[in-house]
């Protein structure tokens, strides 16, 4: 399953995430510090997606409300709800 996802409250702005079998297979973000998005993709590849959501929810950036790894969180659920 591929999940697109439009960012919210982030310098990312957009997010595409494969989903295989419950797993994350890859991550590719658009915009926002690219070597931390980097980083944060390479790390949660091959993790559950339940994993993921677990240790990402509610991460903030500063003083904004939410992060580019909160924001992954919340494509993540999205998709399981769908």
């Amino acid at each position: 399953m591929t999940i697109q996802y439009k960012t919210r409250g982030t310098c990312s702005t957009h997010m595409t995430v494969e989903v295989e079998d419950g797993v994350v297979r890859s991550v590719h973000i658009q915009n926002g510090c690219s070597g931390n998005l980097q980083g944060i993709s390479r790390l949660v590849e091959g993790m559950k997606v339940d994993d993921v959501i677990a240790r990402l929810e509610g991460i903030r950036c500063g003083r904004k409300p939410t992060s580019c790894p909160d924001q992954l969180a919340q494509a993540l659920k999205q998709a399981k709800a769908q």
